[in-house]
């Protein structure tokens, strides 16, 4: 599935959310597919889990 394909899909859920639920479920939707985000990317590998906890001095 293409970035533009879930860009898509996740607008779309989006609207769906704060159209029939309100700004509170909209919120939720967004808040729950950020984590989903960093869960998927951490678990392809893309990102690492001490990128969290590192502070930004060491991080040259």
């Amino acid at each position: 599935m293409s970035m533009a394909v879930a860009g898509m899909i996740a607008g779309m859920a989006l609207a769906f959310a704060g159209y029939f639920g309100g700004f509170g479920a909209f919120l939720l939707v967004a808040a729950l597919g950020a984590v989903g985000f960093v869960v998927g990317r951490f678990l392809e590998g893309d990102m690492d889990l001490g990128d969290f906890f590192r502070s930004r001095e060491r991080r040259r």
